[in-house]
C-alpha cells in the first residue's frame, strides 16, 4: 500500500489545504462503485492514482505518517482523495490505522470511507478515530441506507443523491440530509467550509452525484 502527499491542493473545490491519496488496493470490493462509478477511476485524478499504484509515485507507509505528523499543528487536512482507510479490500488494518490516528494528533484530518462498518472491528476503529480527533465519515449509497444507518450508528455519515434532490431533506430515521455546501454555492471550498471535518455534527452530508460516471452514480443513489 502507497500514499502521495500533496501539501497544497490546486482543486478548486477541496482549496488550498494538504490532500493525500492512498493506493487503490485500499478500497473495498464491497463499495457499488468498486468496478465503475468512481469518480477517481475515470475523471482527471486517474492518472495520478494510477501512478501511485504503479509505485512511480508516493511513499510508504511510515514515511506517509511522519509527513502527517510534520504538518503545523491544526492544520486542516483531507485524506484520501482517492483510496480508503489503511488495510487491503473490505478490512482495517488496525495497526495501520492506530499508527494514522497518532500522526494526526494536534491536527484536524478528515476523510470517507466506504468498508463496511458491519464489521465489528471496522466500526470499532472508525468509532474510536472519531473520538481521537481524525474524522472519518461513514459513506452509504442513498439516502434509504443513510437513514438505515443512521439509525444504528451514531457516527458522521455522508452519502450521494440524485441530481434535482432538495437541498434539504429529512429521512425515515429522523436525520437531515443537507447537501454538500460547496456544491450549492454556500461555501467556497473544503477549506473554507470544514463540515465534513466535524465528527459531532447532527447533519448527515449529501453529495449529487457528478463526475465522467454520474449516470451510474445516480443509478446506485437511486437503488438500482
Amino acid at each position: 500500500m502507497r500514499y502521495h502527499l500533496t501539501q497544497k491542493s490546486s482543486n478548486a473545490k477541496t482549496g488550498p489545504i494538504p490532500v493525500s491519496t492512498t493506493s487503490s488496493d485500499s478500497c473495498p470490493v464491497s463499495c457499488p462503485m468498486h468496478d465503475g462509478g468512481c469518480y477517481a477511476k475515470s475523471g482527471p485524478l486517474a492518472p495520478h492514482w494510477a501512478k501511485i499504484d504503479k509505485g512511480e509515485r508516493g511513499m510508504d507507509a511510515q514515511s506517509f505518517y511522519d509527513a502527517i505528523r510534520a504538518l503545523p499543528e491544526g492544520q486542516l487536512w483531507r485524506h484520501n482523495q482517492a483510496g480508503d482507510l489503511p488495510g487491503i479490500g473490505d478490512t482495517i488494518d488496525g495497526d495501520a490505522m492506530a499508527q494514522l490516528i497518532i500522526a494526526n494528533k494536534g491536527k484536524r484530518g478528515f476523510t470517507y470511507t466506504h468498508k463496511p462498518i458491519s464489521n465489528l472491528d471496522n466500526w470499532s476503529w472508525v468509532a474510536l478515530a472519531n473520538n481521537e480527533g481524525f474524522t472519518v465519515n461513514v459513506s452509504t449509497n442513498s439516502l434509504a441506507e443513510a437513514s438505515k444507518v443512521s439509525e444504528k450508528y451514531t457516527l458522521p455519515l455522508v452519502t450521494i443523491m440524485p441530481d434535482g434532490t432538495m437541498e434539504k431533506v429529512t429521512l425515515d430515521s429522523g436525520a437531515t440530509v443537507v447537501v454538500c455546501p460547496v456544491q450549492t454555492g454556500k461555501a467556497e471550498s473544503c477549506a473554507t467550509c470544514q463540515l465534513c471535518a466535524r465528527s459531532n455534527r447532527k447533519v448527515i452530508i449529501g453529495f449529487r452525484a457528478h463526475g465522467t460516471a454520474k449516470r451510474k452514480v445516480i443509478n446506485i443513489a437511486k437503488g438500482k
